[in-house]
């Protein structure tokens, strides 16, 4: 009888030190919040403002990853490179980051204030005065409300 009282006290501790160790696990193991502020680029072929399959991909995915969180901005930076003159990159950079924001908007990003800005090919050559490769591409940040 004193074995079968101690083999169900041990069962009890047993069975009671799971539910708690399973209790400080779930504490412990939360899943990441993924309503935080996204960065990314998004390239462009030479001299296009088109978005290429591969950008809208990027746009999906962001769109898909973000639907459930509150936006408060996005700002979009259209960049050209060296290549031609800096009306027709200022020009091509804008284009860019229009093609960028519809994307956006048309694959279901929540809704947000969007700043769109182009900087054309400022900053596309270095100091030496050789041109910084990728530059043709526009820059994304969307940022979360808290």
């Amino acid at each position: 009888m004193k074995s079968l009282a101690v083999a169900a006290l041990a069962v009890t501790l047993a069975l009671g030190g799971c539910s708690t160790v399973r209790g400080d696990r779930s504490a412990l193991v939360r899943t990441p919040n993924q309503c935080v502020d996204q960065t990314g680029q998004i390239y462009f072929e030479p001299e296009s403002a088109d978005v290429t399959p591969e950008g809208q991909s990027v746009i999906n995915a962001a769109a898909a990853y973000l639907r459930n969180c509150r936006i408060s901005s996005v700002k979009v930076l259209g960049l050209a490179d060296a290549a031609g003159t800096p009306a027709a990159n200022l020009e091509l950079s804008k284009r860019r980051a229009q093609s960028v924001s519809q994307a956006l908007a048309a694959a279901g990003l929540p809704a947000a204030e969007f700043v769109v800005t182009a900087a054309g090919d400022a900053g596309a050559l270095n100091a030496e005065g050789e041109a910084r490769p990728l530059r043709r591409r526009v820059d994304v940040t969307l940022h979360v409300a808290r």
